[in-house]
């Protein structure tokens, strides 16, 4: 994984992780005192001469030493001292959203040279930009938007060559981009950057030619609302690696680069209110082009060129004001992911003819102040808003169509409620979408390039919404729900709404909460979906906290005492007689929802009707029956525990080993949801898939019976826990094992399953090591049932960090080929020992880097694992990962299907001169007890399991 996941845990987990209380450096103590000392504001456990032991709030410590300090929506007021400098481990600093920090950055901030990420978003610092960051060779990562800043942009920063994000938006720089010379460093040579956000400034001067180059990787390039001038040079063309680029509100002159159509990859162009001059460039075959604005430049008259009916992705086309002319081609509004057309002021005549419009998506087509003569439409396109004014259409008299009047189009969004009512809160609190009573977190989200210009769609914003949510779970974040609302364009075309996040478990955030909440979206570490583009936060001053008086008077009179606590009291003996009376009532209607909401109470033994599921062998256990198997669910028989429940041993009085996986109670699905996955289940019958034998749905319990199986999951024995040594053919027939149970459920399962979460802890390993697929928590039925044909079906995302299929996240379409995506990564971890994701290194990622075919063991040997046996012959361990890596392409397309892959995994095994069918233990000698070592049992849902749609991978984490 890219090194900003690894940023995020330095925060989020050392704090927790951190083990005995250590004696803080005496450097880094007197660092803090000092800001302590000149900063108003500062958490109240900023007390002791010790914050790495007593844990002051927002720092970060290993062992003796501070090395982060995330204090962001604190209210701090002052300056930042130059005492900073002692922190010489400091790696990350992060005062974002204080907007009372003023003053200029301190020249001694260039002495700390193990810092990775400055993050001062929305503070008030002012003056100029210190050359010294041009000094901090390990930043990787510099966002001083939204401040004071003012002066040039320091060519040191040139310097900064692991530079990853580059943002100095929104401040009052002024002076030319500075590139290198042959003395000084300059932007040019920042190639391994991806985002330039420079917009909102006063720059002047000429885009420099030597900024771009082949070389480089940027993604984002802003630099709108500037003073520049001079034309955009051709080398703009040359970084094919762009995304976004925003050129617009400057004084750009001359014609558009004529290979600027060489930018790809590119969704969104903003060349809008310039003085661009010449013929309106050709962008064919930029396929990706979502949105396009060129409006307010001075482009020859032309008509409307026939290539923009062949940009298929287009939602939003911007030519305001380009001396455009002639008649629409009506083929323009098939294009069907059209949104919008604004072509204000331009010399367009005819028939406007939208009878060929896609309904789905147009909503808007603005033409106003052309010559249009006449309109055409088709019935059923009512929702979508044409604007006619001062055309001659409308300027008949007596014309009163609703196109020849202008109306108002925002969008009131807010998130829905989730099915509650919302709550009567009391003082300053706010009633959340799951209808609790609390004080949020407020801010703005201000979107830079979104792809979309229909405001009123609001799936949009629902994805959003499950994006923010699903990234705040991950990252383990205390957040109960976030509301969305008033989303809206402002003068530059940013798209930006409100944001509320709601607390979890307790109606007010803690200073530690706010401080990780605050770094995730300084730090980007929250990755919104691809059409919001990229984003900036303004956080608001949290006034809350937890512990902290809600804002009122101090003063208050003994008088005053003796009446609240006699009328308090008074109160209170009401209230429990109401309360007897309102229990007893709530009881009877409890039981009788529980009655009608039961799925399984019209079950009957011998028939098939109603609700009745077709199962398959599965029984339906009592609570009795499993409170006795598994000895009063007794801690001796406590196998394991996850985020669903914890996990039984039970024995049937056959003498069955039995897992009893219990849920606890907020965990439990709903009654419906519950029944589909027994169901699903009670049909998977495979001797590489883990059996259900029954469940349970009684006194308000959810239970699922599974077969015992004894020797842990395949991350345990590889991880050394179970005891088990794992050998090479021992690892090839655990692949071949799992290869075929996950190709059972793909190609033979009636309906065919999609697991979802493969992992190693979801593979298990019986008494002779044969592998079996479990956990189908999150798995998805698929295809039709009779025919078993899959389909990709478009849903939310789930599965685990380190093995999601990244198309998978980034479509929200899931297909077979998602988990053969999370199985190349297991064959990965079979070969290497190591998890997906360690110490900031992905697996994927290093084997790929490392990999050279032409070299003994593909060049592997210091990445495999050294207890598969690298004395021995490793037979067949090319065309191993060979498949593994074919099973991990970026594009789904490419990967095999897992019957594919159960023939490749035969024939290694077949070159090896092994037998693919004979048991896992049967290959070589016998292994150690997995019993002996008290070995966890793996009917653990492990806490990396999540629901995801927002943050893989992470803004500012680079791509896996």
């Amino acid at each position: 994984m890219g090194s900003r996941i690894l940023v995020f845990l330095v925060v989020a987990l050392i704090q927790v992780c951190t083990t005995t209380p250590a004696v803080t450096n005496n450097d880094d103590f007197n660092a803090l005192k000092a800001l302590k000392d000149v900063w108003d504001n500062v958490p109240p456990t900023w007390v002791g001469a010790d914050p790495c032991g007593s844990r002051w709030d927002g720092i970060v410590c290993t062992n003796s030493r501070v090395t982060s300090i995330t204090l962001a929506s604190m209210g701090l007021k002052g300056t930042l001292s130059g005492d900073i400098s002692l922190l010489s481990e400091l790696q990350i600093l992060d005062l974002s959203y204080n907007t009372e920090l003023t003053g200029s950055l301190p020249l001694a901030i260039g002495d700390l040279k193990k810092l990775t990420n400055l993050i001062l978003v929305r503070c008030r610092f002012s003056g100029p930009i210190p050359d010294a960051i041009g000094s901090l060779s390990q930043l990787t990562d510099l966002s001083l938007n939204s401040n004071r800043f003012s002066g040039s942009i320091p060519p040191s920063l040139g310097n900064l060559d692991k530079l990853f994000w580059l943002d100095l938006a929104d401040n009052m720089l002024t002076g030319t981009i500075p590139v290198s010379t042959g003395t000084t460093p300059g932007l040019d040579l920042l190639v391994h950057t991806k985002h330039f956000h420079l917009g909102f400034n006063q720059l002047t001067g000429q885009i420099p030619p030597k900024l771009f180059s082949s070389g480089m990787n940027l993604i984002h390039v802003l630099l709108e609302s500037n003073k520049l001038t001079g034309s955009i040079p051709s080398t703009l063309g040359l970084v094919k690696s762009l995304e976004v680029v925003r050129l617009d509100n400057n004084s750009l002159t001359g014609p558009v680069p004529s290979n600027i159509n060489n930018l790809t990859s590119v969704s969104e162009m903003f060349l809008s209110n310039n003085g661009l001059t010449g013929p309106l460039p050709n962008l064919t075959g930029m396929d990706h082009l979502t949105y396009l604005d060129m409006s307010n430049n001075t482009f020859g008259a032309t008509d409307f060129p026939p290539w923009f009916s062949t940009l298929q992705s287009l939602t939003t086309l911007v030519m305001e004001k380009t001396q455009l002319q002639g008649q629409i081609p009506s083929d323009f509004f098939s294009l069907s992911n059209l949104q919008t057309l604004d072509a204000r002021n331009n010399k367009f005549n005819g028939t406007l003819d939208i009878r060929t419009s896609s309904i789905n998506q147009l909503s808007l087509i603005d033409l106003r102040e052309n010559q249009i003569s006449a309109f055409t439409e088709r019935p059923g396109i009512e929702k979508v808003g044409v604007i006619l004014v001062d055309n001659p259409v409308c300027q008949e008299t007596g014309v009163t169509e609703s196109y020849c009047s202008v109306s108002q189009n925002e969008s009131s969004y807010s998130t829905p409620l989730n099915n509650c009512v919302a709550s009567s809160c009391f003082a300053n609190q706010i009633s959340s979408p799951n209808c609790k009573c609390a004080f949020p977190y407020t801010g703005l989200l201000q979107f830079r390039a979104p792809s979309f210009s229909n405001l009123g769609n609001d799936t949009y914003y629902t994805v959003l919404e499950q994006s923010l949510m699903n990234s705040f779970k991950f990252h383990q974040l205390p957040v109960d729900s976030v509301n969305l609302s008033h989303p809206r364009k402002d003068s530059s075309t940013y798209l930006v709404m409100n944001l509320q996040v709601f607390p979890f478990g307790q109606d007010r955030f803690n200073w530690t909460g706010i401080s990780r909440i605050g770094f995730a979206l300084s730090n980007q570490i929250f990755k919104p979906p691809s059409q919001f583009g990229p984003f900036v936060f303004h956080g608001d001053t949290y006034l809350n906290f937890a512990g902290k008086e809600v804002t009122g008077s101090n003063k208050s009179s003994n008088t005053g005492v003796i009446i609240g606590a006699v009328a308090g009291g008074s109160v209170l003996l009401l209230l429990l007689l109401g309360a007897g009376l309102y229990a007893h009532r709530q009881k009877k209607r409890a039981e009788k929802a529980t009655e009608q909401n039961n799925p399984f109470a019209q079950w009957e033994s011998n028939k098939s009707i109603g609700g009745v599921p077709q199962l398959k062998g599965a029984r339906n256990f009592s609570f009795e029956e499993l409170r006795k198997y598994s000895n009063n669910f007794s801690e001796t028989n406590d196998i394991g525990s996850g985020g669903y429940g914890n996990v039984y041993r039970g024995v049937l009085p056959t003498g069955e080993l039995i897992a009893i996986k219990r849920a606890q109670q907020g965990s439990m699905q709903g009654g419906l949801e519950f029944k589909t996955e027994i169901e699903l289940l009670s049909r998977v019958h495979h001797k590489n898939v883990v059996s259900l034998i029954g469940f349970c749905f009684d006194r308000g319990e959810q239970m699922l019976v599974y077969e015992f199986v004894p020797n842990g999951s395949l991350m345990e024995s590889l991880s050394g826990k179970t005891g088990i040594r794992l050998d090479w053919v021992r690892r090839l027939k655990v692949a071949l094992g799992a290869a075929r149970g996950l190709a059972y459920l793909h190609e033979l399962a009636n309906p065919p399953i999609i697991h979802r979460d493969i992992k190693s802890s979801n593979i298990l390993l019986d008494e002779r090591l044969n592998a079996k697929v479990a956990d189908f928590g999150l798995s998805k039925p698929m295809g039709d049932s009779e025919t078993g044909h899959l389909t990709h079906v478009t849903t939310q995302v789930k599965g685990t960090m380190g093995y999601m299929d990244p198309e998978y996240y980034m479509t929200q379409q899931l297909t077979e080929k998602s988990d053969v995506y999370s199985f190349g990564v297991v064959m990965l971890e079979l070969l290497t020992g190591k998890r997906p994701i360690e110490k900031g290194k992905y697996v994927v990622r290093e084997v790929k880097t490392a990999l050279d075919r032409a070299k003994y063991l593909y060049n592997l040997g210091e990445l495999l694992d050294s207890s598969i046996g690298l004395d021995t012959t490793l037979k067949g361990l090319d065309k191993f990962v060979d498949v593994a890596l074919k099973c991990v392409e970026e594009n789904g397309s490419d990967r095999p299907t897992m019957g594919e892959v159960v023939k490749e995994i035969e024939n290694i095994l077949h070159l090896a001169g092994l037998n693919p069918n004979a048991d896992s233990a049967s290959t070589s000698a016998s292994y150690d007890d997995a019993s002996k070592g008290n070995a966890k049992h793996p009917y653990i849902f492990s806490k990396d399991a999540f629901d995801y749609s927002g943050d893989f991978p992470a803004s500012k984490v680079e791509p896996l």
